[in-house]
C-alpha cells in the first residue's frame, strides 16, 4: 500500500486530502507539525508528499528544494497560488507536479496515481549522473549505448554508484559483492574489475574506474560529474 504523506496546515483540508487518500485505498497520514517537517517527511519516508506552499516556517517551496536535494519520493505542490510563475516556480525547484486547489478530487487521484506509477517504475534504477543502471539486470546505459554486465560486475558497479564520490575499500567490495570479507582471493576482484572495465569501454567508459593506491576504487570522469 502506497503512503502519503500531506503537508497542510489547514486542519480541515487537511482532514479531507487523507479522507480522499484513504478512501482511493492510500494509507495517507498528515503532518501537523511545522518545526520539524523537512525531517518528519524524511524519516516518514513516504511514497509521495503533498504540500502546500504557505506553511508556518519554511515556504512549501524551500521545503521543495531542500527535500529533493536529500530524498527520492515524488512531491505534488497543492496550493491556492494560481498564477503561472508559482507553477514554474515549483516546478524548477524540483516539484514533480503542481495543482490549484480547491482541486476536484478526482483530479487530485489521477496525478497522485500517476507520479506514483511513474516513481514505482524508476525504483529498479540507479541514476548517476549521466549513467543509468538497472539493478535488476544490470543493464547499464551511457547516453545512447547500453551494455549488460554480468552479475558480479553489475554488483561492482552498483556499489561504486551508491558510494560516489567516495572510494570504496575492497572489503567492501568484497562484502557487497561476495559476501563475505574471508576467503576470497583479491585476484577475483581484479579479474572481476578488468572484466568490467573492457565491458565499460564498449560505451565509451574504460576509464571511469580508477583505482586509488592502498584506498580501493572510485567513479570519476566527466560523466558522473555532471549531477
Amino acid at each position: 500500500m502506497f503512503k502519503i504523506a500531506v503537508v497542510e496546515d489547514d486542519v480541515y483540508l487537511r482532514d479531507e486530502l487523507i479522507q480522499t487518500f484513504n478512501k482511493a485505498g492510500y494509507l495517507a497520514c498528515g503532518i501537523s507539525s511545522f518545526e520539524h517537517v523537512e525531517d518528519d517527511l524524511c524519516n516518514l519516508k513516504p511514497d509521495l508528499a503533498v504540500l502546500d506552499v504557505n506553511l508556518p516556517g519554511k515556504s512549501g517551496y524551500e521545503l521543495c528544494k531542500n527535500l529533493k536535494s536529500k530524498v527520492s519520493f515524488p512531491i505534488l505542490i497543492l496550493t491556492a497560488r494560481d498564477t503561472l510563475s508559482d507553477e514554474l516556480t515549483a516546478l524548477g525547484l524540483g516539484a514533480d507536479d503542481f495543482l490549484t486547489k480547491p482541486c476536484h478530487p478526482d483530479r487530485l487521484l489521477a496525478r497522485t496515481e500517476r507520479l506514483l506509477k511513474t516513481y514505482d517504475k524508476l525504483k529498479g534504477m540507479l541514476q548517476l549522473g549521466a549513467l543509468s543502471l538497472d539493478i535488476d539486470t544490470y543493464k547499464l546505459v551511457f547516453k545512447n549505448k547500453l551494455v549488460v554486465l554480468a552479475e558480479t560486475e553489475g554488483k561492482i558497479m552498483k556499489t561504486l554508484m551508491e558510494q560516489y564520490p567516495s572510494i570504496v575499500g575492497k572489503r567492501e567490495l568484497f562484502s557487497t559483492v561476495w559476501g563475505t570479507e574471508e576467503f576470497v582471493d583479491e585476484n577475483i576482484l581484479q579479474v572481476n574489475m578488468s572484466r568490467l572495465r573492457k565491458n565499460l569501454s564498449q560505451i565509451d567508459l574504460g576509464d571511469v574506474i580508477r583505482n586509488v593506491r592502498g584506498q580501493g576504487y572510485v567513479l570519476m570522469g566527466q560523466e558522473v560529474e555532471d549531477i
